[in-house]
């Protein structure tokens, strides 16, 4: 089967879990643009060669270093939570393999991307740049903290757990800015988390759905 045909297929699993956690995730359909995006990255470049026959699945996969891929059907809804627009400027907390950062580069103006993994940060990197995605601005180091000379930020995106939501990131927000962060422990169990920050600055938050992220690391 060819990629397309695979990503295809990929997309329609995606859609079909949508529909089964609606009542989680409050919606029934994910928005045009965001499907688009996951069928059009191509997903067999940012997984280990020997992972490339799962590539499609609507799964994690290994990418080394302790690390995941994150589920599809996870990337396309967290990129859904952040509401985005073409103008948008992103920062993405834990590039990884750079997966979730290409999805996002196809909906935005520009993505800022933080990797703590000084080799998955630079794979990523020498990935995304091959692939002609760029609008990507890299970084190694501690996302916790966020990208401070950048910021305000249109949205910000967590791609590892938190114990708790980090205030830093929350004060890089713009109003009327939007987070999606997974919170707290594999052992104790973590939630997916939207956040929507107004425009005098309060921060409302709902819970979406269980998850399983690896931990936020770093100095904090």
């Amino acid at each position: 089967m060819s990629y397309i045909k695979q990503r295809a297929h990929m997309v329609r699993e995606i859609e079909a879990e949508v529909r089964s956690t609606s009542r989680w995730i409050g919606k029934s359909t994910l928005e045009k643009h965001v499907i688009q995006a996951m069928g059009s990255v191509p997903r067999h470049e940012f997984v280990p060669a020997d992972m490339v026959r799962l590539a499609y699945q609507n799964e994690p996969l290994p990418i080394g270093f302790g690390q995941t891929i994150s589920q599809p059907y996870i990337v396309a809804l967290m990129t859904d939570l952040l509401e985005l627009h073409e103008d948008n400027v992103v920062l993405e907390v834990g590039t990884g393999c750079g997966y979730q950062t290409a999805v996002l580069s196809e909906l935005v103006k520009q993505v800022y991307t933080i990797e703590m993994i000084r080799q998955l940060g630079e794979q990523a990197r020498e990935r995304l740049v091959r692939l002609g995605y760029n609008n990507i601005e890299f970084r190694i180091g501690d996302g916790y903290g966020g990208w401070p000379e950048h910021a305000p930020f249109d949205a910000i995106i967590v791609a590892a757990a938190a114990q708790s939501i980090p205030e830093q990131l929350l004060a890089q927000l713009k109003p009327g800015g939007r987070m999606a962060i997974p919170v707290g422990t594999l052992r104790g169990g973590q939630t997916l988390m939207g956040l929507r920050k107004d425009e005098q600055g309060l921060v409302h938050s709902r819970e979406i759905l269980p998850v399983a992220f690896v931990p936020l690391t770093g100095g904090h």
